[in-house]
């Protein structure tokens, strides 16, 4: 089970440099966190390791990760980026 100290923690290493990225990864965290899996935790904090512009071409699909880990964790970020531009 996730805490809400584990929460506000990802929450706040979530925010980033760009807008862009905030308005996907902000809203993720409200609504997916409590039901990612520990190794989806992992993956996402493995995710913000990432600069900025990488992770935004990511999560608007330019390029691809080479990580299986992260796949899926970044297709469900892709969903909450189209969310946002709908």
């Amino acid at each position: 089970m996730h805490t809400q100290a584990d929460k506000n923690r990802l929450r706040w290493r979530s925010r980033r440099g760009l807008l862009e990225l905030d308005l996907v990864f902000q809203p993720f965290l409200e609504h997916e966190f409590d039901s990612l899996s520990p190794a989806e935790l992992d993956a996402y904090q493995d995710l913000l390791m990432l600069p900025d512009n990488d992770l935004l071409d990511l999560v608007d699909g330019k390029t691809e990760t080479d990580d299986v880990r992260l796949n899926p964790l970044v297709a469900r970020l892709r969903r909450w980026q189209v969310r946002d531009n709908e």
